[in-house]
């Protein structure tokens, strides 16, 4: 992959690690395509779900992935940007089940209950370098990031999650079929500010703790 536009601002070389995206859905696959587009080629992408009509509105996949497991779709992206990822993308279309993790962990997943649950489990996993977390709704979003040697960090971000996947599902705007409200910039905007983070990561620098976003009102909150 040529990266001659970006390599003097990031170097995949320097990433240590795999790049493990929990959920495949609208922030994971831009994260993926984000990453990808960094020359980073090492994923492990987990999902069980499919392409539905209706995620195309907010996620990165078009008209022929519908059908196809997100897993796959993701793989594609990725692979369609840089080739040179091909071998090293490895899927679980079951979802994450516990596998281990180790390296850079994104959690895209939309269950808070689940991503609480791979926080605490993992709590003392000193395979893993950072967590980053994604949370979004229609015009906010919000992203929190733990260095994961860091105790006093990862408790943190263990104690944003201190509600309900039912509390969750209930604070988030819905069509009346009971279909979420996304739309594709909010996502980009939220996955773009988390890409970054994973950027001073692996260059060592000091990492945004909790970035709030508000498209609407045209706010931006680093920590």
């Amino acid at each position: 992959m040529d990266l001659t536009k970006s390599i003097e601002y990031f170097d995949p070389v320097n990433v240590r690690g795999k790049c493990h995206i929990i959920g495949c859905g609208s922030v994971g696959s831009a994260v993926a395509e984000l990453l990808a587009r960094l020359g980073v080629t090492r994923f492990v992408l987990y999902d069980f779900d499919r392409v539905e009509a209706h995620n195309l509105a907010n996620q990165m996949f078009v008209h022929t992935d519908i059908k196809t497991e997100k897993v796959d779709a993701v793989k594609r992206i990725i692979t369609e940007i840089n080739p040179d990822a091909e071998p090293t993308v490895e899927i679980y279309r079951e979802g994450y089940k516990g596998q281990k993790l180790n390296g850079y962990v994104f959690l895209c997943v939309d269950n808070i209950d689940l991503r609480r649950e791979i926080c605490q489990k993992n709590r003392m996993n000193r395979t893993i370098k950072s967590v980053f977390d994604f949370r979004t709704r229609l015009v906010d979003a919000q992203h929190y990031a733990a260095n994961w040697t860091d105790m006093k960090q990862i408790d943190n971000l263990i104690k944003t999650m201190e509600f309900s996947h039912d509390e969750a599902v209930a604070a988030t705007p819905t069509t009346a079929c009971g279909i979420s409200i996304g739309v594709a910039m909010t996502v980009r905007l939220i996955c773009g500010i988390g890409v970054c983070n994973f950027v001073k990561a692996v260059k060592g620098e000091p990492m945004w703790k909790m970035v709030n976003l508000d498209t609407m009102q045209g706010l931006l909150d680093c920590y």
